[in-house]
Order: C-alpha cells, then sequence, then structure tokens
C-alpha cells in the first residue's frame, strides 16, 4: 500500500503498541509451558511432543512466523502499492500457497511414521508410537502455516499492529485449557502410560486448536480491511504475484536452511534423555524476551528498509540498519549476559514444581545458559537478513544458509560429545556468528561499504558493559545465597529479582556513560511519553 494511504503513525508509537501485545503473547506462552512442564516435567509425552512438533513448528516458523520469508515478501511488495490493488494480490497468492501446503499435508499425515524415524531414531518406542500420532493431528498445521503468514503480511502493511502481535496467543490458550480439562476430568482415574498417551494427544489437539483459532482471527480482519478473502484466484503471472514470488522462494529457502539446522540438533540430541524437552523450556525462556525486542525493532523497520532501496537512499538505509544493530546490542548484550549468571534460579522460579523437579532444572539451565550467549547475534543476524529481502536479494542469505546446514552439523558432532546438551546449542551460535559476520560483509559490498569501525565501538562498549552486569548479577546472587539459602520459591524469587536489578543497574549507567543516540533517544521519548501521561 502506498503511503500516502497509511495512517501516520510513530516508530515509537508501532513500538509500543507492539511491545505491550508480544508481552502479553509471551506471558501466555510462559504460562502454557509452564502447564506443560508441571504435567509432563522432561519426561515422554513432552519430548515426544517436541519431535512431533519439529515438521509443524519448521512449517509454522518458516511460512507463519512474523518476519518469516511470507510475512517479508508481502510486506515488501505491498507497501510500495495502493491499497486497491491489494485484495487481488492476497487473494492469488493465497491460492498459490494453499494448494502447495495442502498437498503437503496429505503427505505428512499419511507418512507419519517415516517422518518421526527421521527426525528421531534414538526415541523409545513409546515416545515414537506417541509422536506419531501427535503429527498426524497436527498435520494440517502446514496449511494453516502459510494461511497464517499471508495473514501476517497482510496485516502489517495495514498498520494492524497488535492483532499482528496479539494473535499467537490463541495457541497457548487452548493448549492450557485442554490441559487443564486433562487435569479436571481424568487425574487420578487412569494409569501412568494411559496419562502420558492421553496428555500427548491433548497437547497435539490444543497447538491445531490454536492454530485454527489464530488463522481466524487474521481472516476477519482481513476481510473487514478489504484486503483480501477466500476467493479462489489464479493470476499468476501478474507482476505482483511474480515480485512476491521472486523475494518468497529464495527466502523460504533461506529460512527452511536454518530450519533444518532445529532437525539435525534434534537428531544429535535423540539419544540424549530429556534433552528435546529441555530445549523446548529454555528456548521459551530466551524467545520471550527475544520475540518481544525482535517484533519491536523489525516490524517496523522492514517497510521502512524497503522504502529506501534506491541507491540515493543508501546513506539512510545505512542510518536504518545502524539503528537496528544497535537497538539489538543495546537490549540483547545485557538480557544474555544476566540469563547466563541466572540460568538457575530463573529455570527454579518458573518450571520447578510437580513433574519438573531439582534434576530437570539443571538440565534446562544448562541448556538456557548455552542460548543466552547467542542472544545479540541470533536478533542482529535478523535484522542484517532483512535488509537483503528488502532489497529485494532473497539468494545471498539461501546461499549462506546452504554453507550453515553443514557447518552446523559439524558443530553438532564436535560439541555434544563434550557438552552434551548445551553442546548443541552452543553449535547454533557458533553458525550465528558466522552468519552474522558473512552477512556484515556482504551488505559492506553491497552497499559500497559501511561504517563498520563506527559500528563496531558501541557493540564492544556494550558487549564489555554486559559482561560487568553479568558478573555483578552473578556475585549478588552467590551472597544472597549464603546469606538466606537457595530454597523456596519467595526466596528465590527476591535473590533473583535483586541480583537482576543490580546489573541491570550497573549496565544501565555505563551505557548512559556512553552517549549512544540511540540511547539519548529511547530516553527522551519515555520522559515526553511519561509527562505526557
Amino acid at each position: 500500500m502506498s503511503k500516502q494511504q497509511k495512517p501516520s503513525r510513530s516508530l515509537t508509537g508501532i513500538a509500543g503498541i507492539v511491545a505491550a501485545a508480544t508481552l502479553l503473547s509471551k506471558l501466555v506462552a510462559l504460562v502454557r509451558q509452564q502447564a506443560i512442564a508441571a504435567a509432563f516435567g522432561v519426561g515422554v509425552a513432552a519430548n515426544a511432543y517436541n519431535y512431533a512438533y519439529v515438521i509443524p513448528g519448521f512449517l509454522l516458523v518458516l511460512l507463519g512466523g512474523v518476519n518469516g520469508p511470507i510475512h517479508s515478501a508481502i510486506v515488501s511488495v505491498l507497501a510500495k502499492r495502493d491499497k486497491e490493488d491489494a485484495a487481488p494480490l492476497v487473494e492469488t497468492i493465497t491460492t498459490l500457497v494453499s494448494g502447495a501446503l495442502l498437498l503437503l499435508t496429505i503427505v505428512l499425515f499419511i507418512f507419519a511414521d517415516f517422518f518421526i524415524n527421521l527426525v528421531g531414531p534414538g526415541l523409545s518406542p513409546t515416545a515414537h508410537a506417541i509422536a506419531t500420532q501427535q503429527l498426524r493431528v497436527m498435520s494440517p498445521m502446514a496449511l494453516l502455516a502459510g494461511l497464517i503468514g499471508i495473514g501476517f503480511g497482510t496485516l502489517n502493511t495495514a498498520n494492524q499492529y497488535w492483532l499482528l502481535s496479539i494473535s499467537p496467543v490463541f495457541s497457548s490458550i487452548t493448549i492450557i485449557a485442554g490441559l487443564g480439562i486433562l487435569a479436571l476430568q481424568l487425574g487420578n482415574q487412569i494409569t501412568a502410560p494411559q496419562y502420558v498417551l492421553v496428555g500427548g494427544l491433548v497437547l497435539a489437539w490444543g497447538t491445531l486448536a490454536g492454530a485454527i483459532l489464530q488463522w481466524l482471527v487474521q481472516l476477519i480482519a482481513q476481510w473487514r480491511l478489504g484486503l483480501g478473502t477466500l476467493r479462489l484466484r489464479f493470476d499468476f503471472h501478474s507482476s505482483g504475484v511474480q515480485e512476491v514470488i521472486k523475494v518468497m522462494g529464495p527466502a523460504t529457502f533461506s529460512s527452511g536452511m536454518m530450519q533444518i539446522n532445529v532437525y539435525t540438533d534434534l537428531f544429535f540430541a535423540s539419544v540424549i534423555p530429556g534433552a528435546a524437552a529441555a530445549f523446548n523450556y529454555a528456548n521459551l525462556l530466551v524467545q520471550t524476551p527475544l520475540g518481544i525486542i525482535s517484533n519491536v525493532i523489525l516490524l517496523p523497520l522492514l517497510p521502512m528498509l524497503s522504502r529506501l532501496t534506491d541507491p540515493a537512499d543508501w546513506g539512510n538505509l545505512k542510518l536504518r540498519i545502524r539503528q537496528g544493530l544497535i537497538l539489538t546490542a543495546l537490549t540483547m548484550l545485557p538480557l544474555g549476559a544476566l540469563i547466563v549468571a541466572l540460568a538457575v534460579p530463573i529455570v527454579r522460579v518458573i518450571y520447578e514444581r510437580y513433574a519438573f523437579d531439582q534434576a530437570a532444572s539443571q538440565l534446562v539451565a544448562s541448556v538456557l545458559m548455552a542460548y543466552g550467549i547467542g542472544m545479540f547475534v541470533y536478533l542482529g543476524r535478523d535484522v542484517l537478513v532483512r535488509v537483503f529481502y528488502a532489497l529485494g536479494d532473497g539468494d545471498t542469505p539461501f546461499r549462506v544458509s546452504v554453507v550453515n546446514i553443514f557447518l552446523n552439523a559439524l558443530l553438532d558432532y564436535i560439541f555434544v560429545r563434550p557438552f552434551g546438551a548445551p553442546g548443541i546449542v552452543l553449535a547454533t551460535v557458533g553458525v550465528n556468528i558466522t552468519s552474522t559476520l558473512m552477512f556484515v560483509w556482504l551488505l559492506d559490498r553491497k552497499l559500497n561499504g559501511l561504517p563498520l569501525r563506527e559500528w563496531s565501538l558501541p557493540i564492544l562498549g556494550l558487549t564489555g558493559g554486559s559482561f560487568v552486569a553479568g558478573v555483578a548479577s552473578w556475585g549478588t546472587l552467590r551472597i544472597l545465597q549464603q546469606v538466606w539459602g537457595s530454597e523456596g520459591l519467595p526466596i528465590q524469587l527476591l535473590q533473583l529479582s535483586l541480583s537482576a536489578l543490580v546489573g541491570l543497574s550497573i549496565y544501565a549507567l555505563i551505557a548512559a556513560q556512553m552517549k549512544l543516540p540511540e540511547v539519548d533517544i529511547f530516553v527522551s521519548r519515555l520522559r515526553q511519553r511519561f509527562g505526557k501521561g
């Protein structure tokens, strides 16, 4: 849609809407994960679900995710077009994507046993049988993933940021409701094996119901905005559709290559008891702040990047790239340091109850520490990938992703033996670091030079400040544990809060002394809003 037809909304206003909606969505997701942890811990049902969810989840992230290839392609094309051109384009893309994904849904249902053997060759017979049933239940998510991704892209161009960020909450609600019904209706009336089987199916059906609900909510919003219905259109040769395909095709393969790394990780992890469940629990703790910051930075940034692709605008484009990277460093580096320093109390406070015991806490905490190390490069890489998409270049991220598949497999093989489950995450961190450096080098060549020295100095300074903050948090935690002990939820929560507060306070002082423009603008706008309030 053309810029003239869009309601004017500041970057700060968009970021506030996205942050509030995403925070709510992530908090509900956290409650969902707590419910799963309390019901199943790192046992067979939870472990099987993580393998059954590999392909549906892969497709949901690949095709249906915010900032995924479908979302990015639609935004990059619709942002440059008038509103009256949007509906036919969206309907044609929906027809094209739905036809392909309906066939994939049928394949997943019929060959579910084969796919579970492929992703989890080391699973026990019980876990394999449960995962196969779960995959059959969730197979329609292949089709839903594409529809959800189209909805995300369409709503993004219409400035519907609240619905865009809040819609994933429906999936969490349906799973929580299913587990609640399981607890109320079944209780102790079934044997342990039956509980594992029924509980696994509850997770699968709840996940599918949530995806259906998420798509329906988006679809209603599209209809009301006049941005497309379920009408079949076959105008596949139109310029707009071809432009979407030009970006979406390579971007899908590129993102798909990244998701193949997830399969590789689970392949190596299938022989480690509880590893897949531990990845899921730890990943959510990382994705909660990461998802909020990612949406705040990337959702409003991508349409802006798409309008600065003319060489005459490359000066402003580079400024936006710097802002994206510095904001990423400003937020992700201290959060990563605190996660590494406080991993054990974080996991104990959030998950440790009922079926989730201290042994599970130690396993998940070790994985969480590895995730924390890579938070900055995870999001920094995504910022850089979006620049290539905005420039209409989906081939470069694809080529980098192909290289990363082999690098990830090699690092998994090297790290899994000495480090176990955390080693698999460290391999992913190594891949993300390599990808980030490669994208920076390629953009430097593509845009006729980037001020890399100017950008690297503040990032290095923020890295040092984050390290100091992490050490301070860890030291504070150790002192408090010696004085108060470490047992009991109220004590753990108080220790965690005080330790994090010390670390964040020290980091804030260091960041303020660096006098970065991004920090000054952020603080100034907060003060303006607080004063108006």
